[in-house]
């Protein structure tokens, strides 16, 4: 009796298999679990070993060859290729003296944060904006853009975008300026996409003003904001340490200032100027500074919270 029956289970098994379904009672790979599992790893790039790597590529390649000469980040966890956390990507571009690169639009959101250089500006639909050390830059999707460096210093910034999203959701579309550039520019000293450096050193002192010293400080960039990802500046005193936290979002911070120690599940990573540290979903971590440091958080939370799916505890 029990052979009958587990002869017809295999015969059921093997219908719908052929059929591509699998039966709910009994998955090879479960397809609910009980918490966020840790896929993507913690992993820190420094801009140290970068910086000199963009610079051979900058006399090897040019903005013929590449519209964008950047670096891209992937993660290290295996099968990975091009996602930095799940659903951001992050890199480093440099643009030389004279150069410029060419303008196109895309559905993925964008911004940068610019870390050396001067006479470099980008145009987003018609609007240009000069961008300096420590300013953040946005690049709302589908908004035309482009850069150009009219200075005498290569210009070094990271870019953030929300491609690997994209890439989940699927609804990619990019496109070339039929121009090569826009033709209409209007330039700006101020605009609603540019966050500039000494207002966000204003802000950081107003908020220890209101909370007092010797407080680690974390403030929202904006008002004008990305639909997928947030931006937050955190400055973090000499010897501070920020409160543990554990989040649903998948989090990239960057280094604008100083050095320290990102403990991430437990595990040490040394950072400093310009560096890159990928904090993925659920990993509980905290940020201390050995120098006063000043960190850009890029997040999706966004989208967490949109979903109704943004959690976060403290470990």
């Amino acid at each position: 009796m029990r052979a009958d029956r587990e002869t017809a289970l295999a015969a059921l098994y093997s219908d719908f298999t052929a059929l591509n379904m699998e039966g709910g009672w009994h998955r090879r790979f479960p397809a609910l679990w009980p918490e966020p599992r840790r896929n993507f790893l913690p992993h820190v790039w420094h801009y140290a070993d970068v910086r000199p790597i963009l610079d051979r590529a900058g006399e090897l390649i040019d903005t013929q060859q590449a519209e964008r000469r950047n670096l891209t980040m992937f993660n290290p966890v295996e099968g990975n290729i091009y996602s930095t956390v799940r659903t951001i990507v992050a890199a480093y571009q440099m643009i030389r003296p004279g150069e410029t690169a060419r303008a196109h639009r895309h559905t993925p959101n964008a911004l940068r944060l610019i870390l050396e250089g001067h006479g470099t500006s980008t145009v987003v639909d018609g609007k240009q904006v000069e961008m300096r050390p420590g300013d953040v830059l946005l690049t709302p999707n589908w908004a035309w853009h482009s850069h150009s460096n009219d200075g005498a210093e290569q210009c070094y910034w990271m870019d953030f975008l929300d491609v690997p999203l994209v890439h989940l959701l699927e609804p990619m579309f990019y496109e070339p300026h039929p121009d090569g550039l826009e033709q209409a520019v209007e330039q700006l000293e101020q605009a609603p996409i540019a966050f500039r450096w000494e207002d966000t050193l204003a802000h950081f002192e107003a908020e220890q003003a209101r909370l007092g010293p010797n407080v680690p400080l974390t403030i929202g960039l904006g008002p004008a904001q990305l639909d997928t990802i947030a931006l937050h500046m955190l400055r973090i005193g000499a010897g501070q340490t920020t409160t543990p936290a554990q989040t649903t979002a998948n989090a990239i911070f960057a280094v604008v200032q100083g050095s320290g120690v990102a403990e991430i599940d437990g595990e040490r990573h040394s950072w400093s100027f310009g560096d890159t540290i990928a904090v993925p979903a659920w990993r509980a971590h905290s940020i201390h500074a050995q120098s006063d440091s000043v960190l850009l958080r890029v997040s999706d939370e966004p989208v967490m919270r949109k979903l109704g799916w943004l959690r976060s505890r403290q470990p």
